[in-house]
């Protein structure tokens, strides 16, 4: 077996082994492979590997390591490292493999001070824990030292149909509304104040590829932005990760999250009522599948109709 470093020329290979290993729960998409797993500049390439049958010379497995690596004010992880994907062709397992490509990911996110690796949760993720529909994975890693930290994610759903109301939620003194294209600013000025971190990183990159506000559902009152609600759909500028399994559906797939609201503003129901805002504006985009992803907050959702979807194991290791 030759291990490869992972490039781009690979792409389209690497997308048709996912495919046939995990595409009936996870079907991926070439754009957003490309979008997570190569124009991120987080991927550590000395820890991002190509298993290669010499004999074929087919690709046969593969791993994606990152570690922040961005030149901004906000870090993402300090200290942390992450697994993006491992994955080894179902006929190739038992060989040792994934266990080379393991061992090459850590040797290189040691080497680099970290002391603590996450599955999954990196920035550009594809899944903030272990899929629950592989528990044999699990088990491996549970054998590989990882931890499962005793917190389930979840994917939630809810299906609409054209005769389900769903009106802006009228409070006095308040507005639900879309986020106009100047106020780009304004938004990036609450998340500073009130959610700096990863929620702050993505509205930054939103922007920054492209975003004109569309995707952002935002609460108004005493004359300034004190909640917001993200919504995507496909003509966002990105794939979001609420909407990474739409291949999975006829129609198409909308997404709500992340949402938050000010500490001061706090316990006036404006939570809730920016996520019915969402689902007003998708709905009003013909989309009748909707999508929250990465949450434990099930029962909050519950009251909008959501319910769980997939859910995920959270995994970790300290080294």
């Amino acid at each position: 077996m030759n291990y490869v470093p992972l490039t781009e020329d690979r792409l389209t290979e690497l997308c048709v082994l996912w495919n046939r290993e995990l595409g009936e729960q996870f079907p991926m998409q070439e754009q957003l492979f490309r979008q997570n797993s190569f124009d991120d500049v987080n991927v550590l390439q000395g820890g991002s590997w190509i298993a290669v049958d010499e004999g074929s010379g087919k690709a046969v497995g593969f791993i994606v390591a990152k570690q922040w690596q961005e030149q901004r004010e906000l870090v993402l992880g300090a200290g942390a490292g992450w697994i993006q994907v491992l994955l080894v062709d179902r006929d190739f397992r038992r060989l040792g493999i994934g266990s080379e490509l393991l061992k090459r990911a850590e040797t290189a996110l040691l080497e680099r001070g970290v002391h603590k690796i996450l599955l999954g949760r990196d920035p550009w993720h594809y899944f903030p824990g272990i899929p629950k529909e592989y528990p044999e994975v699990r088990a491996w890693f549970d054998a590989k030292g990882y931890k499962d930290d005793n917190r389930v994610e979840n994917d939630l759903l809810a299906m609409y149909d054209e005769h389900t109301a769903n009106e802006l939620p009228r409070q006095e003194g308040v507005s639900y509304r879309l986020l106009e294209s100047h106020e780009k600013d304004d938004l990036l000025a609450f998340f500073r104040r009130c959610f700096p971190g990863r929620w702050e990183y993505e509205a930054i990159r939103y922007f920054e590829l492209g975003g004109t506000g569309r995707e952002f559902v935002v609460v108004e009152t005493d004359g300034h932005i004190v909640g917001f609600c993200r919504i995507n759909d496909s003509s966002s500028p990105i794939i979001a990760q609420n909407v990474y399994w739409s291949p999975l559906f006829e129609d198409e797939l909308g997404g709500i999250g992340p949402l938050g609201v000010d500490s001061a503003y706090q316990g006036r129901g404006f939570g809730l009522a920016v996520v019915q805002a969402g689902v007003h504006f998708l709905r009003e985009r013909k989309i009748q599948k909707i999508v929250i992803d990465w949450t434990t907050l099930v029962a909050f959702y519950e009251k909008l109709n959501y319910h769980v979807w997939k859910s995920y194991d959270s995994y970790s290791k300290l080294v």
